[in-house]
């Protein structure tokens, strides 16, 4: 079955169509990336691929699962549709529309309700947090390039070089590799910017006695590998050597048990409590791990306020930390998918600290 063939079966209750406008959810069902244009309008028969007139030849030729159709007058367009599959109420993605564009589609559709309710989006949300196999084989395809990545970039790190130079080499190699873009800003942050969990790259020089975070992956066919690990300069501190300890402890602790039907917040917790009561309480302020698709952030997450039991099929990172503010920081993330006995992590880098 089909994303969009699924979609129209977990259509909510009470509405006719759903109204898609958000790029990862169009890219998802659709397969296609048309950056910010196009409007998916999905019925409980048919789904509509609405673009305009810059992307509708690669549309055509990209769009498998709905009919592609040349914007016009998107009014007349949208309500011209609705007649026909007898349209009353339409639901729309209450996380993504802005309150202007929500009253610019009422306007549109003056015979039609729009809903105001958020089953749409969580039917969407609990759709995409379980993934196919053809989207784990692209979220590994993904890991596959990041880890290449790590392995290449080992070998070009050295003192005197910036974050800045470091990241950019990275990124001109994975694209070099066949990825589609990087996932996402690169994070590459040494000594004392090391304890920034989300620090941009600059003309800071690494030095011995560094550690050097370095947040990365690839972007392969819409979906995102994530990936962290923590390398040091030279040489480590007692200090520094206790802290990676610390965090690679919190993190092997949860990789042990985690499979399908453990509770979210549990998981925050068993690296939390092993952080905390190792003297670092506060220098975690970030939660554990998040689902990553064709999105780097999706639901669920790993935190202490999300309850729910992770389904098999979901993919999440697991990322503990601990951050001493203007000293430094590490962080250690893998990627991988639950399955009901285990954890497949996705990610083959080592973790054992390395001192280059």
């Amino acid at each position: 079955m089909s994303k969009l063939a699924e979609l129209i079966r977990r259509l909510p209750d009470g509405i006719d169509a759903a109204l898609i406008v958000s790029r990862p959810n169009r890219r998802y069902y659709l397969g296609y990336d048309s950056h910010d244009a196009g409007l998916l309008f999905v019925t409980r028969e048919a789904a509509y691929f609405i673009i305009d007139f810059r992307y509708i030849e690669t549309a055509r030729a990209r769009v498998k699962d709905a009919v592609v159709l040349l914007q016009d007058n998107l009014g007349e367009m949208l309500r011209s549709l609705c007649e026909q599959h007898h349209v009353k109420h339409v639901g729309v993605e209450t996380g993504a529309l802005t309150l202007r564009e929500f009253a610019r589609f009422q306007t549109m559709l003056l015979s039609v309700k729009l809903s105001d309710s958020n089953d749409l989006d969580n039917s969407i949300l609990r759709q995409r947090s379980v993934k196919t196999p053809e989207e784990i084989k692209l979220l590994k395809e993904a890991q596959r390039l990041t880890d290449e990545t790590f392995s290449y970039i080992l070998n070009r790190i050295a003192a005197g070089k910036t974050e800045k130079e470091v990241a950019l080499d990275m990124e001109f190699y994975i694209r070099a590799q066949g990825a589609e873009a990087a996932s996402f800003d690169f994070i590459v942050v040494a000594g004392k910017n090391s304890s920034l969990p989300h620090g941009i790259p600059g003309d800071n020089k690494l030095k011995k006695g560094d550690f050097v975070t370095m947040d990365f992956g690839a972007l392969v066919d819409g979906y995102h590998a994530d990936m962290t690990r923590t390398i040091a300069i030279g040489s480590v501190s007692e200090e520094q050597q206790r802290v990676y300890d610390t965090v690679l402890k919190a993190q092997l602790a949860v990789l042990n048990v985690l499979k399908a039907g453990v509770k979210c917040d549990d998981m925050d917790r068993i690296a939390r409590e092993i952080i905390y009561s190792a003297g670092y309480e506060g220098c975690f302020g970030h939660g554990l791990g998040h689902s990553v698709g064709v999105e780097i952030h999706e639901q669920p997450r790993f935190s202490a306020t999300c309850t729910k039991q992770a389904a098999a099929g979901t993919v999440m990172t697991v990322e503990p930390g601990i951050y001493l503010e203007g000293r430094f920081g590490v962080r250690i993330e893998d990627t991988g998918v639950l399955t009901q006995e285990r954890f497949d992590n996705f990610a083959k880098s080592p973790k054992e600290l390395l001192i280059l």
